[in-house]
């Protein structure tokens, strides 16, 4: 079986001495680079299958070296930094990255969330192809989303979601199931977390659909995806 393959940007050779021992004992294989532009240097000439990404390097910031990840890639990013803040946290995720892990961090604790997600990209190859019901289109290979016939852009996180609702139609999920679905973390996140995507999400689906959406909210449990082919509750 091939070998999961990480990439580590970082400017602290240490860190990424730490990190590449911890991995490679785990079973991975690890890249390294020092900075943002041979990060993504390295990330377009080897396709890593996750990328640890630190915050605060010179010239080429994380913030603007996952910018450039997302223009190209839906790849998995988990962020390193020692800022604990919450809102450094919710700029993150709003970024487009998929986790956040505040230095010093714990072994265990990294390698469970690199894990994580390294499983959910594992899930979301064996799955479907495509998914259509009466509303909602998606090509899971090309990561296209028609609503209504209408083309939909979705960041790779909302489209995580919108995935994770369609692969369980009909069924609630809780604000810890989705944390652990979507972002692998049921344990550190918070409901405001999902509320805040699922609302982007909504508002997306909604105005391509003429203020329909099939995501329903399940008040005091969770949120529920009604397939528009399925008959509603009572109806």
């Amino acid at each position: 079986m091939k070998r999961a393959r990480v990439l580590v940007v970082d400017d602290d050779a240490d860190i990424r001495g730490l990190v590449r021992e911890l991995l490679e004992r785990a079973g991975y294989e690890v890249l390294e680079s020092p900075n943002g532009r041979e990060g993504l240097r390295t990330l377009y000439s080897t396709s890593p299958d996750l990328v640890l990404l630190d915050v605060s390097m010179p010239e080429l910031d994380g913030w603007q070296t996952l910018e450039r990840i997302r223009d190209v890639s839906d790849v998995p990013v988990v962020m390193l930094t020692a800022r604990a803040a919450e809102l450094e946290k919710v700029r993150g995720l709003k970024a487009g990255a998929d986790d956040y892990v505040t230095k010093p961090f714990g072994r265990q604790e990294l390698l469970a969330r690199v894990e994580a997600h390294l499983r959910r990209v594992r899930d979301r190859t064996e799955q479907p192809g495509t998914y259509a019901d009466g509303l909602v289109t998606i090509d899971f290979a090309q990561r296209e989303v028609t609503v209504a016939g209408q083309t939909v852009a979705l960041t790779p996180l909302e489209f995580k979601l919108l995935a994770t609702f369609v692969r369980n139609p009909n069924q609630v999920l809780s604000h810890d199931q989705l944390l652990e679905l979507v972002w692998g973390d049921p344990l550190t996140g918070s409901r405001a977390r999902t509320k805040l995507y699922v609302g982007y999400l909504r508002q997306k689906i909604a105005t391509a659909a003429a203020g329909d959406s099939p995501i329903e909210t399940v008040r005091g449990f969770g949120y529920r995806y009604r397939p528009r082919d399925s008959p509603r509750a009572g109806a």
